[in-house]
């Protein structure tokens, strides 16, 4: 983009037409009038001018010679038209020093964020608004927990760490301020003293941490029931959140098979060898929404899709693998395209491999080299546990013993204010959260505790003295995912996958498997804890060392597979297992409605015709809302009364269950389904929760099977019975639609209502209108929904925006690497207005995925523009 496709366009005098005949006075006064809309034209051609001349100081080089400091030897990075990088070093230090100095070009603003989430440091961007947020981020302590993983790191590993480090400091020794991105002209308005620091390698390492916050399992919903617990019988609680349908819906290992143990050493180390005055910031009920907003929340549709097929089921006799990660919609996308490659490959320098990673951490997260293949989903499994824990004092009771509590006092700097002393106490389960948010508070401060099994629950007589309620998180402790990421990059079999994945402990992920010689895999990874007396369902007693956790599920015992009879492997976050398997994993599974979709799907074209990537792309593109179909049936023997209701109700008789954008059907069957789960939940003396669509499916469709079920009556509404329900929801969600939409059933769309807005996370919130539109764009209306296979979620009593989306969609193919395609949420640059901030959006909406060069030939082919970066002296 150029600086004239920015400005706006200036209209000479010559151009203007004739001006028309009047008297003097008319004149007079149409001069003036000239001379002051004249004047104000000027200013603001000025002031367009600054505008773009600020946003644009910030745009990379793309092309020619840079020398920095951080390079040995002249450095290739060769982008495409969308602008992804290919980078070719002849060593790993200078690959991962290119690496770094590649995403600081194009997102530093949102790393240096990051940064200071992950710290606990956002007062120091935006000051004393953020203190809650801060004050609970430090206490979970990332940071620390970073820094004892970057002192524990191999040196191999240390060394690529701090060459991507050297890297973005290169980028920082030659640019500031509005040069590094527009967002610090910004925030220069309200904090003009801020200068970024030097990028460390605890920077990179505690991003981990903020998406294993993204990937959290059941935090929220243990907390949910605990309040529930307090109004709602332990039969009602069981309703609402049932077990796992293992009856309809698919695992992803059926059967757990013996496998040799794996060596670390195998694909460790070995293979490593080879904000301005007057913005209002948005107000959030509490500091975990507050993280949640910073960093992405465990909202309605986190979750992902992946799945491999084998060769013997292909057009081509080669795997493909196919991955779409669902994640909070952003702006930029978390995700950074890019290709990673030694010049000459030897045991010192043995990547050559592309995919998805994120703007500050080194390495690729999800995609391939030239001999494998991998994709991630979450792994569902609950890792995070609270006890309520009995404090006397400064100190707590374990086993009849009063034990000290453990404290530190960390300093908060508050841009404009005074700093702020924050004393963190922490139990030998975790830290203390009670008094950071509404829920933990409550439950701290008035607990309840029955005698099965010690969850909490009603009971006739609370407890007494002070509680307090602490986190146990597998990400609160050191671990080694920070390596594994290297290993994963060099893996050459499923043997050096699976070593690979041993150290992939945090967030836990199902890891699917593709190799060159026609193999397919599963690997369970992750730090998942072995419980004692209960099961994490619900807060626990922390005072009887019963209900501590008793160490990690071997990894030779986690579930595997390879190369199954059935020629493919599904996951979707459903369960991992059956109820065979002998240690508990979790029982906050997703539900597997897009699992048992996507299977169908497999089965189907398998049945017709060898699959082929196409086939592949369609699935991950389905649209179809099992629930609406559910409702449909259910609805046909249901008198409707009304005749725009009736209408409405006809719809659904020839619809195919497909939530497209342009569907009359689907915006009513999505309306009626809020209205329904609105009506039977939320409009109660006492409210159910209404969050996670998946587990509504189930909840509702065992309902329907039940005519007799209590939640089918509201006396308040004069509802009685499922019919009488069913009936009355009908015209409440015809006329909702038609306040929506109009009365005219052909003007009603899906899209119109389920739309996607991406938003800046930071100054694309911030309540001025001018300068989230600097930042933001759409709306994008979308097809799909929640426990769709097009993951778009949207939360239920909230409106229909898009809040979770498939952040990036990728399907590889074995046989011929470049055949491969791949596309994400917006582009690869963080800069706005840059011509890659969010040009992969449109492509995106309608499942257009890009071709993704790999090979050198078609990496040179592709190539739009070559920078090369030369070391100093």
């Amino acid at each position: 983009m150029t600086k004239q496709d920015i400005a706006p366009t200036i209209v000479a005098d010559s151009d203007l037409p004739p001006e028309p005949r009047r008297g003097r006075a008319g004149r007079i006064l149409g001069r003036t009038l000239f001379a002051a809309v004249a004047g104000v034209l000027v200013i603001a051609v000025i002031a367009a001018s600054f505008v773009v001349w600020t946003i644009q100081r910030s745009f990379p080089a793309l092309s020619g010679s840079i020398t920095i400091s951080a390079v040995e030897s002249p450095v290739a990075v060769q982008r495409d038209a969308l602008g992804i990088p290919t980078i070719s070093a002849d060593s790993t230090h200078d690959l991962f020093a290119a690496q770094g100095y590649v995403h600081a070009q194009d997102r530093f603003w949102e790393m240096d964020f990051r940064r200071h989430v992950t710290s606990g440091r956002v007062s120091e961007l935006f000051g004393e608004s953020q203190l809650g947020t801060d004050s609970f981020l430090r206490t979970l302590g990332w940071r620390v927990t970073a820094e004892q993983e970057v002192a524990a790191m191999d040196p191999t590993v240390l060394g690529y760490y701090e060459a991507y480090a050297d890297g973005v400091n290169a980028y920082l020794e030659e640019h500031e301020g509005a040069e590094l991105s527009l967002e610090y002209a910004v925030l220069g308005l309200q904090n003009a003293d801020y200068e970024p620091e030097p990028w460390e390698p605890a920077d990179s390492v505690a991003w981990l941490k903020a998406m294993a916050w993204d990937l959290r399992t059941n935090v929220e919903d243990e907390t949910t029931r605990a309040m529930l617990a307090q109004s709602f019988t332990p039969s009602q609680l069981t309703e609402l959140y049932p077990g796992y349908p293992f009856d309809r819906n698919p695992v992803i290992v059926p059967a757990v098979v013996a496998v040799e143990p794996v060596s670390v050493e195998a694909g460790a180390e070995g293979e490593a060898e080879v904000v301005p005055a007057g913005i209002e910031w948005r107000e959030v009920s509490d500091v975990v929404s507050a993280a949640s907003v910073l960093l992405g929340g465990a909202g309605e549709g986190i979750g992902s899709n992946s799945w491999v097929v084998s060769g013997e089921l292909t057009e081509t006799g080669m795997p493909l693998l196919a991955n779409d990660p669902h994640l909070g919609a952003s702006l930029p996308s978390v995700w950074h395209q890019i290709q990673l490659r030694c010049a000459v490959r030897t045991p010192k320098c043995p990547f050559d491999v592309a995919g998805f990673g994120f703007s500050g951490v080194p390495g690729v997260v999800i995609g391939h080299n030239d001999r494998i293949a991998w994709g991630f989903t979450n792994l569902t499994t609950d890792v995070t546990d609270l006890y309520i824990e009995k404090l006397e004092g400064d100190s707590y009771w374990r086993d009849g013993a009063l034990v000290p509590l453990e404290t530190r006092t960390e300093t908060i700097e508050v841009a404009g204010g005074e700093d702020v002393q924050l004393e963190i106490r922490s139990t030998v389960h975790g830290p203390i959260v009670s008094g950071l948010t509404e829920g933990f508070t409550a439950i701290a401060g008035n607990p309840y505790l029955s005698g099965d099994g010690g969850t909490v629950a009603a009971a006739e007589d609370p407890l007494e003295g002070e509680y307090a309620l602490s986190l146990r998180w597998t990400a609160l402790e050191p671990g080694t995912t920070a390596q594994a990421i290297f290993a994963l990059n060099v893996a050459q079999d499923f043997e050096q996958f699976r070593a690979a994945a041993q150290r992939f402990d945090v967030p836990a992920q199902n890891l699917i498997y593709a190799d060159v010689d026609g193999n397919i895999g599963y690997q369970a990874p992750g730090k998942l804890p072995v419980r004692g007396a209960g099961d994490g369902w619900m807060p626990q007693p922390g005072w009887d060392s019963a209900y501590d956790w008793k160490g990690y599920i071997p990894f030779d015992e986690l579930p595997t597979s390879y190369n199954p009879d059935s020629g493919y492997i599904v996951t979707a976050n459903n369960a991992i297992v059956d109820e065979r398997y002998p240690y508990f994993l979790s029982r906050d599974w997703d539900y597997g409605y897009r699992a048992a979709r996507i299977v169908d799907l497999l089965e189907r074209k398998i049945a017709a015709a060898p699959l082929t990537a196409e086939d592949m792309r369609a699935i991950q593109a389905d649209n179809e809302f099992w629930i609406g179909k559910r409702l449909a049936t259910a609805l046909m023997d249901v008198d409707i009364r009304g005749a725009g209701p009736k209408a409405a109700v006809e719809l659904l008789r020839s619809w195919d269950a497909q939530n497209q954008a342009d569907s009359p059907a689907a915006a009513y069957a999505n309306v009626y389904w809020d209205t329904l789960l609105d009506t039977l939940f939320a409009e109660r003396e006492a409210p159910a929760p209404v969050s996670g669509q998946g587990r509504l499916f189930t909840v509702v469709d065992t309902m329907l099977e039940n005519p007799d079920s209590g939640w089918w009556t509201n006396e308040e509404l004069g509802v009685d019975g499922r019919d009488d329900m069913l009936a009355y929801v009908a015209g409440e969600a015809y006329d909702r639609l038609v306040e929506l939409q109009g009365e005219d059933p052909d003007r009603w769309e899906w899209g119109s209502l389920h739309t996607l807005t991406l938003a800046s996370e930071t100054f694309g919130t911030s309540g001025v209108p001018a300068i989230e539109a600097l930042f933001n764009r759409g709306p994008f209306p979308v097809g799909g929904g929640s426990s769709v296979v097009n993951a778009t979620g949207w939360n239920i009593g909230e409106g229909y925006e898009v809040v979770t989306v498939p952040s990036m969609r990728m399907v590889v193919d074995l046989s011929d690497f470049d055949a491969s395609t791949w596309n994400h949420l917006t582009g690869a640059s963080g800069h706005a207005f840059h011509p890659n901030y969010a040009d992969q959006t449109e492509d995106w909406q309608h499942f257009r995925q890009a071709a993704w060069a790999y090979t050198a030939d078609a990496v040179d082919s592709s190539a739009a523009n070559t920078l090369t970066l030369t070391p100093a002296g």
